[in-house]
C-alpha cells in the first residue's frame, strides 16, 4: 500500500479551524481549556450532551489543529493550541480596519455635527439676549 503526504494548506486549515468554531459547543469546550489542560471526561461531564457527542467535538477540534491530545495511563488529555486562532485573527484584522476606519470617521462627523449645534444654539443664545 501506498502512503500520500497531504499538504494541508493555510486556506484548508483556516478554513477548518473557521468549521469547528462555527459550532457553540466546541467553542465552550476552547474555552474551557483556556483553563488549562483537561481529561475528556473532565470536559464532557461540563456538558449535557453525551460523552459520545463531546468526542466527536474533540475529534473535530483536533483534526483543526485547535487542541492538542496526549495519553496520561488510561487519560486522553487535552489542551489548547492557539495556533490556528493567530491565522483567524489576522484574517479578522481586515475587517478590524475597516471598522476602525469607519468608526473613526463616524466619530468625526458626529463631533462636527455636535460643533455646529452648539454653535448653532450659542448663536441664538445671544441674539436673546441682544433683545
Amino acid at each position: 500500500m501506498r502512503h500520500h503526504s497531504v499538504t494541508y494548506s493555510s486556506r484548508q486549515a483556516r478554513e477548518a479551524t473557521f468549521q469547528a468554531l462555527a459550532d457553540p459547543t466546541r467553542r465552550a469546550v476552547l474555552d474551557l481549556l483556556r483553563r488549562g489542560s483537561q481529561p475528556a471526561g473532565q470536559i464532557a461531564e461540563a456538558f449535557p450532551v453525551s460523552r459520545p457527542a463531546i468526542s466527536k467535538h474533540l475529534r473535530l477540534l483536533r483534526r483543526a489543529h485547535l487542541v492538542r491530545e496526549h495519553r496520561e495511563g488510561r487519560n486522553r488529555i487535552y489542551q489548547l493550541n492557539p495556533e490556528p486562532l493567530r491565522a483567524v485573527d489576522s484574517w479578522i484584522e481586515q475587517y478590524r480596519q475597516f471598522w476602525s476606519a469607519n468608526l473613526a470617521s463616524l466619530k468625526s462627523f458626529v463631533e462636527a455635527e455636535y460643533a455646529k449645534e452648539m454653535h448653532a444654539s450659542g448663536v441664538r443664545t445671544a441674539r436673546r439676549k441682544q433683545k
